[in-house]
């Protein structure tokens, strides 16, 4: 198992909340659709693709936005040293019924919306100009286990040198992402995972990339 591979930061939305390494950012009691496009508008973002997205994609989006912002900066790695692992249990199976339901009145073949959830780590990459090696897993629950073991074994092997990973699924109005981004320690040019994230008396390599770590923070309330 490695010993070198740290959280340097997190970010949840579940229960109509926005966490960013344990901090509330954002919090409305609104149903799902109306959450999602009102922390669009808080968070002042300007990415018409978005309108398109189905409610996974725009989910998952939106917790890499809250994620990246202040954590990693332009030049920080190279295109192909930053990739993505996510997960979920429903892939896109909230899409699928509500464009059942859709059809059943109006037949409309054309009728497109992004549904996949190859195409929310698209937009993310896109976005962002991520080039790395990316995936996308189907599980029955969140497994750290299993992220722990991937993740580590991509920047143990030198695949990548920094990841975005973690769980995001809704089905109708459950819902949860958790977002963690993982670097290799040293690698980040520059600045500490301290002086970006944490206060002076956290660990300035981070939080140790391990399952308990990992469990902890998507269990946490605040995320």
């Amino acid at each position: 198992m490695s010993d070198i591979n740290h959280i340097i930061s997190s970010c949840t939305i579940s229960h109509n909340g926005v966490y960013k390494d344990g901090v509330c950012l954002y919090s409305q009691a609104q149903p799902l659709n109306e959450f999602l496009l009102s922390l669009y508008r808080f968070l002042q973002l300007d990415y018409p693709k978005f309108y398109k997205m189905d409610n996974l994609s725009k989910l998952g989006w939106l917790t890499a936005e809250v994620l990246l912002k202040g954590s990693l900066s332009a030049g920080d790695y190279q295109a192909e040293e930053i990739g993505i692992t996510l997960a979920n249990a429903n892939s896109s199976l909230d899409t699928d019924l509500k464009y059942f339901e859709t059809v059943k009145e109006i037949p409309s073949p054309a009728l497109f919306v992004y549904t996949l959830p190859n195409i929310m780590i698209g937009e993310i990459c896109i976005r962002n100009n991520f080039k790395g090696e990316s995936a996308f897993f189907v599980s029955p629950e969140f497994d750290a286990d299993f992220l722990e073991r991937y993740v580590n074994d991509l920047m143990d092997n030198n695949v990548l040198q920094a990841c975005i990973c973690g769980w995001v699924d809704l089905l109708g109005e459950a819902y949860k992402a958790v977002l963690y981004l993982v670097e290799k320690d040293g690698k980040h040019s520059g600045r500490s995972p301290k002086e970006r994230v944490f206060g002076a008396d956290e660990d300035p390599a981070g939080i140790p990339f391990i399952k308990d770590n990992i469990h902890k923070i998507f269990q946490a309330e605040n995320g």
